[in-house]
């Protein structure tokens, strides 16, 4: 059994820039354990395997490390592997996952996609992320990731994490996101995730299921330009629709390979 594996960056309109997720197309669902051998070979923050049927499409994530409950590029990019690379005429797309029905809407090569929000709440940070991260936060808020509000961009630019201190924690599924108002948008934000071999998500959707509300309260307005302010970036634009969030972007195909199952096992 082969596999086609499209290698796509997602939230930028070229290649080798903000975050890139593969696509594998499959005609039924393969163990747990292949899916995460598949995507440990991948080597990329996500890999999102859809199965496409007569009446619905079926998606599912994983890192190199498990499966997620949500992502938001590896979505976006799922959704522009079916527009673009399988040719077909969406205007709306319905991902069923485990999280849900998900919907992304096609306009102008623009993907949006409509997610489920997650309000963070005020919370203490545990202390080896204390320990671990350079610059201490203003304070610190969690839904399923831990939300870290700082000062100015600089502050979110300038931060380092300690590895070695950092892994000691297990956050799965989440992770700890950084954030401040932006210079040149809303809000920029950076994501990190302990134990994971990917020590920062170039950009991370799903992270903006609570940014979005978030700077939306603070801001007193409901769409929102962010940046994540990686090494590769990418630009979101969002909307605050009250339990749900829109979460739009671009993506660009960079490659396709066709991998025999056989070499993975």
């Amino acid at each position: 059994m082969d596999l086609n594996i499209f290698h796509i960056d997602a939230f930028v309109s070229e290649s080798c820039k903000g975050s890139t997720a593969c696509i594998v197309s499959l005609d039924n669902w393969l163990s747990d354990e292949m899916l995460l051998k598949i995507s440990k070979r991948n080597s990329v923050p996500e890999t999102a395997f859809i199965i496409i049927k007569k009446n619905k499409i079926l998606l599912r994530w994983f890192t190199p490390e498990i499966e997620m409950d949500l992502c938001g590029h590896a979505t976006l990019a799922a959704a522009h592997c079916i527009i673009s690379e399988f040719k077909y005429n969406f205007d709306k797309i319905i991902f069923e996952t485990f999280s849900g029905k998900l919907e992304v809407l096609v306009k102008n090569k623009t993907y949006q996609l409509n997610f489920p929000s997650r309000n963070p709440v005020h919370t203490t940070l545990p202390e080896i992320i204390k320990k671990a991260i350079s610059i201490q936060p203003k304070f610190v808020l969690k839904s399923r990731d831990y939300i870290l509000v700082y000062e100015s961009e600089s502050d979110i630019q300038n931060i380092t994490i300690d590895q070695n201190i950092f892994d000691k924690i297990n956050l799965d599924p989440g992770g700890v996101c950084v954030t401040s108002i932006g210079n040149h948008s809303d809000f920029v934000s950076r994501f990190f995730t302990p134990q994971s071999l990917i020590l920062e998500d170039p950009v991370t959707g799903s992270a903006h299921c609570s940014l979005v509300p978030y700077w939306s309260d603070i801001l007193k307005k409901d769409t929102l330009k962010a940046l994540q302010i990686s090494q590769r970036r990418g630009l979101l634009m969002c909307e605050n629709m009250g339990d749900r969030v829109i979460i739009g972007g671009k993506a660009s195909t960079f490659f396709k390979e066709i991998v025999s199952l056989n070499s993975i096992l």
